[in-house]
């Protein structure tokens, strides 16, 4: 039985994931984090994770960057793998994130669920025959009022898998209203929407002469990124210390 930490477990996806694991066979929420605990919650949570006292297999953390250096500092001090899902880290806490995998296993995703990490391998093998044949490229990301970064970490990681194959020469460009030039070859456009209640869509646009490819993804519920989740714990518990990711969980 896997014994799972909720790092941020009142928030809305840490609610999702602990009636997920409820109902995942060898896991067992054990105790969970935030910085309120109001009572509702049928495991112990604790407002200073320094204070946890119970033991576990593996961390989850869906909360928000600031709370992320002392969950790296708690994970190392005690070598509990963690599945990092918190975007909008700075420069300064990616590298923290590194060097924390050099003690613990640590599995870092910008987007959990099994579709959007199957089109990263998609982008990856279609780009460069592509942007070769003069396609433009840009990526558009929506997300419900509440979301506090733009644009989302996985645009962004969306737009590197697509720089990847292009020997990372493309330049990624968040604003073009300042610009008064046309296009120019090597660059990828990121735009970002913020309204209402969407759970997450993401579109990689591929424009060429005559003719457009668009790949989408469409969350319709947040518990896609929780299922994913909870299996990236199951499967970093017991794992050396490294750098994961989601594409080690689903092969």
């Amino acid at each position: 039985m896997v014994k799972i930490m909720m790092h941020g477990c009142n928030g809305v996806m840490g609610q999702v994931i602990s009636k997920i694991v409820e109902e995942t066979e060898g896991a067992v929420m054990a105790c969970g984090v935030d910085r309120v605990d109001d009572g509702h919650n049928d495991y112990p949570v604790f407002t200073d994770i320094n204070a946890c006292d119970v033991e576990v297999d593996a961390i989850i953390d869906f909360s928000a960057a600031p709370a992320v250096d002392g969950l790296l500092d708690f994970a190392v001090e005690r070598q509990i793998p963690v599945v990092l899902c918190t975007t909008g880290l700075s420069d300064e806490q990616l590298e923290r994130v590194h060097e924390a995998s050099k003690k613990t296993a640590v599995l870092r995703s910008a987007n959990m669920s099994l579709g959007v990490n199957t089109l990263f391998k998609v982008l990856k093998s279609m780009t460069k025959l592509l942007a070769d044949a003069g396609f433009d490229i840009d990526i558009v990301e929506k997300h419900h009022r509440r979301k506090l970064d733009a644009p989302s970490g996985t645009a962004i990681a969306l737009a590197e898998a697509v720089n990847e194959p292009l020997n990372n020469e493309y330049e990624f460009v968040y604003d073009r209203s300042q610009r008064r030039e046309q296009r120019p070859k090597k660059e990828i456009g990121i735009s970002a929407v913020r309204g209402g209640t969407i759970v997450g869509e993401h579109e990689i646009i591929f424009a060429g002469q005559d003719e457009v490819i668009e790949l989408k993804h469409t969350a319709y519920s947040r518990a896609i990124f929780g299922k994913g989740a909870v299996s990236a714990a199951l499967y970093l518990a017991g794992k050396e210390a490294g750098m994961y990711d989601m594409s080690d969980v689903i092969g």
